[in-house]
């Protein structure tokens, strides 16, 4: 029987030896080995990857909204700072601090708009231009690190552009990430005439 298989498989033809077995067996394992230390680490990192890119989301989502709201600006107010912003604006509620839309065929309000930062949310509110308060604060983003969030241009007193700084936790403690942008108010004269 061992003739007929050598004479199938030819004169030099031999299979491989315990040694070699082993060595390709150790390589295999080194292999997946490092395979699977590289797919265990990128599962651990993914939540961390997800939360940042979660955050920047709604970072750009709350900014835009900001941003949109100051161009509808007419004058930033008294009592603005880093961390404050009160402005008047025009917006399509039924009442200033509703909720309820206003129809499509009437025109907007015009209302005072507050947004106010701290070391770890912005809330905003919004009241009657002539109001002494500044309404009932609703959280509209949590998970900022730092309150200093708005600049203005020239000055405070005198506004004509508003910048606004999101600034994030890197989930990894590596630093900081920010997103920043910024408006020209609707109502403001740029060349202060």
């Amino acid at each position: 029987m061992s003739r007929r298989i050598r004479a199938r498989l030819g004169a030099g033809e031999a299979g491989l030896t315990l040694v070699e077995m082993l060595v390709a067996a150790m390589v295999g394992i080194v292999v997946l080995g490092a395979t699977s230390s590289m797919l265990i680490s990128t599962v651990r990192t993914q939540p961390k990857v997800s939360d940042r890119a979660q955050d920047a989301s709604t970072a750009r989502w709350v900014l835009e909204r900001m941003t949109r709201e100051i161009r509808n600006g007419v004058a930033v107010q008294e009592g603005s700072t880093v961390s404050t912003l009160v402005f008047t604006a025009q917006v399509r509620h039924a009442s200033c601090g509703s909720s309820a839309a206003l129809p499509a065929s009437s025109s907007s309000i015009e209302c005072k708009v507050t947004y106010s930062c701290s070391s770890t949310q912005c809330t905003r509110s919004e009241t009657t231009p002539t109001a002494v308060g500044n309404g009932t604060p609703t959280p509209i983003f949590t998970g900022i690190d730092s309150e200093k969030v708005f600049s203005y241009s020239p000055d405070v007193e005198s506004a004509t552009f508003v910048g606004v700084t999101l600034r994030f936790p890197d989930p990894d403690d590596g630093g900081k990430f920010t997103i920043s942008d910024g408006a020209t108010l609707r109502g403001a004269d740029p060349f202060g005439a």
